[in-house]
């Protein structure tokens, strides 16, 4: 058993419930955006590394007491500034509370009392403050100027002996410069596709995903992903409460016609709390000009919400090729019937792609979609080549790669052919890589999720689906928070979260069967496994498996756990629902 000394800071928003039920979606984004623009940020300046990320709470450990107390100051000083445009009630506010003992160390868990204080002492903070154990106080006592109360002997809950506590109120502060200062937040509604012709949808929808993956790119914005910002596809929604519904501040709009060779955009920059104009523009451009259109609609946005560009990057961030327009267009309407999700409409898109990548074979963006499209035919059983098919997409991934190492979208690719390929460790390092070049990627953050369950860490597995659905409240993640409930034991909690999933793939019910199974509910695992069994007809793969050999082999390689006993504890449990494996 590993034991040492640390610093916890555990921490908590006062009121959260409160907010939730006042704003449950504006709510979420504010919570997430904290987290991401100030606190983490600051967490890792100091050292620091968050063990737990549950909802409105944190905890957190550190070497040392000083940097703890530091990082704890500038947090609270950051969410003030941030949350200062919010009348008083509405503002998310902190307690902090720090404590300085001995920790058991559990994999990236921590336990002991140590833990315990730390965690009883955060609700005797006040709002904006932060309180202290006397062991934690006796570590920062001349080396930090700040104005401590002594608050006494306080009992805390199943803590034997009385506690000396010490506050700090955040008001008595000189506010200090925090690096992590907070970044505009802003979401890009989908374009109307003002053309006559309907089939035009795709164009306008892949403007719009564009100017929110370039924005995106810029550390100095949160940017609402696309999930979130579709829903309010062809709904005529004031901008104000997009903005309050989506949690931003900003709102970008327009519209798109395209007729022949010509296209005619109109782009608006708004304020959503005061619903007034800060800028707008119509462009009528040959269709050659279209990326110089988008290029400026982001340069405007970012420059106005920032208050500076720098240029290099700008650069760096042109990935499509101007002098290929059709290979842009058959990539545009290749995303179209990939984000439908069907056997026929990953084909369809992966014909699309291959002809794009035919016109440009450095089309870094297509070989990563091309690789995503491939490795869902493989994962779902739809594949009639199954071995090419996952050869194919891992090829694609780092072809995608090395044509551009700084998109996030290429590292995700390649991370999920490491993950199948039995490479967990350089599949962790381009997850790392992508979440770096772009933080407000939700579908990076599911697919990690994947890579945490099958490698042993089912909790992280859960905070990082959590994060995906707080950063889009409107994703459809519950199948990757469901294995994770799974292989967390928690079968009754995945059952919900699979029952809740429309038109369920065939894994999906074999996930369910096996989870109904384990949760005792044996007359519903085996009507479950049934249907699964069912879709042999449908599905190329499993017309081919024979024996139980084969069956285990088929979820061996498609739910690869680095653990054996994971592997077995799965096998055991689609056995108890009657899928012969």
């Amino acid at each position: 058993m590993e034991r040492r000394l640390a610093a916890i800071l555990a921490a908590d928003v006062v009121g959260y419930t409160r907010l939730m039920g006042a704003d449950e979606a504006g709510t979420l984004h504010r919570v997430t955006a904290l987290r991401s623009d100030i606190i983490e940020p600051l967490i890792s300046r100091h050292h620091g590394r968050v063990v737990k990320l549950m909802g409105d709470s944190l905890l957190v450990e550190f070497a040392s007491v000083v940097d703890a107390v530091t990082c704890a100051v500038e947090w609270q000083d950051g969410v003030i500034g941030h949350e200062a445009g919010y009348e008083p009630d509405g503002r998310i506010r902190f307690r902090i509370g720090i404590n300085l003992g001995d920790i058991i160390v559990d994999g990236d868990d921590i336990h002991g009392d140590g833990v315990n204080i730390a965690a009883r002492l955060e609700p005797l903070a006040p709002p904006d403050g932060l309180c202290l154990s006397d062991d934690a106080w006796r570590q920062v006592r001349g080396k930090l100027d700040l104005p401590w109360t002594e608050m006494g002997p306080q009992r805390l809950k199943n803590i034997t002996e009385p506690v000396t506590t010490y506050s700090l109120t955040r008001s008595a502060v000189a506010p200090r410069a925090s690096k992590a200062a907070a970044k505009p937040s802003v979401a890009v509604l989908p374009f109307v596709n003002l053309s006559h012709d309907p089939e035009q949808e795709y164009f306008s929808d892949g403007i719009t995903e564009d100017l929110i993956t370039e924005l995106s790119r810029f550390r100095e914005l949160t940017v609402v992903s696309r999930s979130s910002s579709f829903v309010f596809k062809g709904q005529a929604v004031p901008v104000a409460e997009a903005a309050n519904k989506l949690g931003v501040r900003y709102i970008v709009e327009g519209s798109i016609q395209k007729a022949g060779n010509r296209v005619r955009i109109t782009a608006q920059l708004i304020d959503g709390r005061s619903d007034t104009h800060i800028w707008a523009e119509r462009y009528d451009r040959d269709m050659e000009d279209i990326f110089e259109v988008q290029d400026d609609v982001v340069r405007r946005v970012a420059s106005t919400l920032v208050g500076r560009l720098e240029h290099e990057r700008q650069e760096r961030a042109k990935r499509k090729s101007k002098s290929e327009l059709r290979a842009y267009d058959l990539y545009l309407r290749a995303r179209e019937h990939f984000f439908a999700w069907s056997p026929e409409e990953n084909r369809k898109a992966a014909e699309l792609l291959v002809s794009a990548i035919a016109i440009e074979p450095g089309y870094a963006a297509a070989l990563a979609l091309l690789s995503e499209a491939r490795f869902r035919d493989w994962i779902n059983g739809w594949s009639e080549n199954p071995e090419s098919d996952l050869a194919d997409a891992s090829s694609l991934a780092a072809r995608a790669v090395e044509f551009d190492e700084d998109d996030s979208r290429t590292h995700t690719a390649l991370a999920m052919a490491h993950l199948f390929n039995g490479e967990p460790d350089k599949a962790r390092y381009h997850f790392e890589t992508a979440l770096r070049l772009n933080p407000n990627d939700t579908r990076v953050l599911v697919y990690y999720s994947r890579h945490a369950v099958f490698n042993g860490q089912p909790q992280r597995a859960i905070e990082l689906g959590d994060r995906a659905l707080q950063l889009n409240p409107f994703g459809k993640y519950n199948w990757n928070l469901g294995i994770a409930k799974f292989v967390d034991r928690r079968y009754d909690e995945a059952i919900d979260l699979l029952h809740s999933l429309r038109d369920p793939t065939a894994t999906v019910l074999a996930l369910l069967a096996a989870s109904l199974a384990m949760a005792g509910r044996d007359a519903e695992a085996r009507a479950t496994a049934a249907q699964f069994m069912e879709r042999r007809a449908e599905t190329p793969v499993m017309r081919g498996l024979r024996d139980s050999a084969d069956w285990r082999n088929f979820f061996a390689v498609r739910w690869p756990f680095r653990d054996p006993a994971e592997t077995e504890h799965l096998m055991q449990a689609l056995r108890k629902a009657g899928i012969p494996v």
